[in-house]
Formats: structure tokens, sequence, C-alpha cells
């Protein structure tokens, strides 16, 4: 009989990673426990909030805690591996170099690319901990099985999809994963839990944010709070504004900007002139985007590429029906049958072929 398979899990202490890694021991997997860590105590001034979990904060041991507590319900090893160096470089530093360049980046995606599904396991294995798959608790499916169709794909809660959050991965990354829970819906995760004896995992709360605190100006400096102008697309001063950083286009909320014959929104950011443009909704409509650092979830000749896809511009954005008018290895210009409102630079734009995820880039204008 062929030895049976290692399964590493990336447990997070929430019910999801849990079950994940339940299902794969059922399934008669060898699974093995790891939980990433990332607090370094440099932002002594991100407070810490009791009963509130995040990514990144100082109550990250509370969430190693649970992990190992998983690990020992379910009679697996469990390890913590450090990340802390890795995450601050590839996640922290640039999320504040791109809003300091006016971009409005996502964290998330940032840290499945270069941590999660990187960093992560590259040191895992560097402890000796040995594995031939790795497995999390995301919302998503994965099928190989054609070469020019995608291979990330929704789940089959489209309410919880997480495909958004794991464009940005590549086929070599992918090719080891598992996704346990793909094709069931939340409801059940939780409901098996209860089933199995885990209530007070299926009943805990549950946090999606980046940091705890849900403050992102704890993550800069002073320095960074340099006032500037409100202007209008014709350049007439209309207030000040307390720093750049603290912006996004499409920003509508605490301008504090009045007497305005419509509402006003952010629909540019100028670094080098340190303003901060001001202007109708009409303004940011756009038929057009524009995206870089292209990855390709089909091969490149696909039948797929010359479709009409549906394109997503930001979490919250539904998708939108849409053509690729322009690719290269690196770069690509997509038009959309209507105009979208605020494609922001710095956030993924991502492809979709029904379910299937085609390719996603960063937005850069």
């Amino acid at each position: 009989m062929a030895e049976a398979k290692t399964v590493a899990v990336g447990l997070s202490g929430g019910v999801d990673s849990a079950l994940a890694a339940w299902k794969l021991k059922q399934q008669g997997f060898n699974v093995v426990g790891i939980t990433m860590s990332m607090w370094d105590n440099s932002l002594p001034n991100l407070p810490k909030i009791e009963g509130r979990s995040g990514c990144f904060g100082p109550n990250e041991g509370e969430s190693i805690e649970a992990a190992k507590k998983i690990a020992e319900r379910l009679g697996i090893p469990h390890y913590t591996v450090p990340v802390s160096s890795e995450y601050s470089k590839q996640v922290l530093d640039y999320f504040r170099s791109e809003y300091r360049a006016g971009r409005t980046p996502n964290p998330c995606v940032r840290c499945n690319q270069t941590i999660k599904f990187g960093a992560l396991l590259q040191t895992a294995r560097k402890m000796g901990i040995a594995f031939d798959y790795f497995a999390t608790g995301h919302y998503a499916k994965l099928d190989f099985s054609t070469p020019d169709k995608p291979f990330l794909y929704r789940s089959a809660d489209n309410t919880k999809d997480q495909s958004y959050f794991l464009s940005r991965l590549s086929f070599d990354q992918l090719s080891m994963v598992k996704f346990p829970l793909g094709g069931m819906l939340k409801e059940d995760v939780k409901a098996l839990a209860r089933e199995i004896g885990w209530s007070d995992y299926a009943d805990k709360k549950e946090s999606q944010d980046f940091l705890e605190c849900g403050d992102y100006s704890v993550l800069f400096d002073e320095s960074d709070n340099i006032p500037g102008d409100f202007v209008d697309v014709n350049g007439k001063v209309l207030g000040k504004h307390k720093g750049i950083v603290y912006y996004t286009i499409g920003q509508r909320k605490g301008l504090n900007i009045g007497g305005q014959p419509e509402p006003l929104f952010v629909v540019n950011i100028d670094v080098a002139k340190n303003q901060v443009v001001l202007g109708p909704r009409s303004v940011l409509q756009s038929n057009v985007v524009h995206g870089v650092g292209l990855n390709l979830m089909v091969s490149k000749d696909s039948p797929t590429l010359q479709k009409q896809l549906s394109a997503q511009i930001r979490l919250g954005h539904k998708g939108s029906p849409a053509k690729i008018l322009e690719m290269d290895d690196n770069e690509i210009k997509v038009q959309f049958d209507e105009p979208q409102f605020a494609s922001t630079p710095g956030q993924i734009l991502v492809l979709y072929d029904e379910d299937g995820v085609v390719a996603s880039a960063i937005i850069d204008k």
C-alpha cells in the first residue's frame, strides 16, 4: 500500500481552517498544522483591542493558541512559523509605499501571493517540516485538467468566495494546494463543526480585517501627515487635506468640503503637487482599464481570451461584461461594455470566464 501523503494545513484558529484539517484527516492524509507568526511589536501605537482579531496585531498570540488547541483535538503536530520580517517587507512596506504613491493596494491579496503561499511554506520547509501539499480554509476550487481553461474557480458559496483574493497566485503555487471547503457552503461548514462537537468554533466570532484595530493610519509616520490642497478638476483650491495617504480614488466621505453644487469624490491624487483632486461622480466613469503585473491563468493561446468575460475591479465590485483589448506578458487593457465607477490604481483587476479566473493584474490607470 502506498504511503499516505502529508498535507500542511494553515491553521488560523478559526472554524474554516479547522474543518479543512478535519476533512483532510478523514480522507486519510497525514495532516500537520502550521500557523504563521507576523506580529513583531514594531508598531507600539497599534492598540490591543480585547475580543478583536485580525491578521496583524498584538492579539496574534490568542490566534496561535487557538490553532494549537485545534491541532490537539485533531491529534496532529502543530508548528508556529515565523514570517514577521517577510511580512513587514512584502505587505506592510508595500502597503505604505503604494499609499504614498497615491495608489490603493489590497494587502490581503499581497499577503496571499508573497506570504501565506510563499514565505510561510519556504520557512516551514527550512524548519524541517516535510509535506506534499498545502491546504487552507479558503473558499475556492481548483481544476488543472484542461490547460487552455482556468485552474482557479469560484467556490460553491458565492457569498464567501475568495477566488478574488487568490487571483495573484501562480500555477506553481496553486499546483500543490488543496481547498477542502471549496465545494461547501459556509452554513454547512458550521453545521458540520457542530455535528462533530466543535460548536465553540462554529459560533466563534470571525474577523476578516487586515489590522486588528481597523485604523490604517497607525501604519504611517508623522512625516506622512503633510497637509496640501484639495483642488477641483480645473485646479481651483477648495480646501486643505491632511495628507494623501488618507485618501483613495472614489472616496466621498471624510472630505469635509461643503458648499458645492453637487457631491464631490476623489478623482485623482497628484503626489508631485501633494494635491487631492475632487470632482463629480461622472469624472470617475470609464470604459477602459489598464493593468500591469499580469498573472495569466490560462494558456497564452487559449480561446478563452477572445471571449466576453466578466471583469471585477475591486472586492466589492460584482463584475461586469468586458473584453481584452490588448495584452502582453506584463500588461493588459480591458474594455467594459458599460462605464465603471472608480477603477482605482493599486486595486486588483480580475477577469472571470463564468466561475473560472482567467487573469489578474494590478490596476495602473
